[in-house]
């Protein structure tokens, strides 16, 4: 497992530009997760990632490090009840394929069971993003049937390039941890 901790204030400017770097424009075109071709503008910004974190205890927000402290990885967490929505799982695009999120994933989902106690995972993604959604499924996520509308008109997660988005509910059940 990877070394993670609590994101900190002062670490949101960082956590929007790896955000934005993985999932929109030409950076994010270096790794396999972007959404470039879906939606433009930005994923996040400061404000929300400042919002997010200040949401603790029911919301938090993991970080992975480089040696040098450099940010590399981060996720959502935000407990909702019986399960944890897992949100925003981001590995920098030129780390990506390399494992760091399989582990991020691991790591996220050991801390909501510690930290809530709760044994189920929810989250949401592009429905057409075949391959991500492939991914999850292969690290015991399963698609619910499910369905979630996308936050046309609000510029705060990107503009839509294409008028069918929307996203799919996955859920995992999580082994109970002794």
């Amino acid at each position: 497992m990877i070394t993670v901790r609590l994101a900190r204030p002062d670490d949101a400017p960082a956590i929007v530009a790896l955000v934005n770097s993985a999932y929109r424009g030409d950076s994010s075109r270096a790794g396999w997760t972007t959404e470039a071709d879906l939606l433009g503008g930005q994923r996040t910004d400061e404000a929300a990632i400042r919002d997010f974190i200040a949401g603790a205890p029911q919301q938090r927000m993991l970080v992975h490090e480089d040696a040098d402290g450099a940010l590399q990885a981060c996720v959502q967490l935000q407990s909702r009840g019986d399960y944890a929505y897992l949100g925003m799982l981001t590995i920098r695009p030129t780390l990506q394929a390399a494992g760091l999120g399989r582990a991020l994933l691991a790591a996220a989902e050991h801390d909501a069971q510690t930290h809530w106690g709760i044994s189920r995972m929810v989250m949401t993604v592009i429905e057409q993003r075949d391959e991500l959604i492939a991914w999850y499924e292969r690290r015991g996520y399963s698609r619910t049937g499910e369905t979630a509308a996308f936050p046309y008109g609000d510029a705060r997660f990107g503009e839509p390039k294409r008028p069918d988005l929307r996203f799919v509910v996955l859920t995992k059940e999580l082994p109970v941890v002794p």
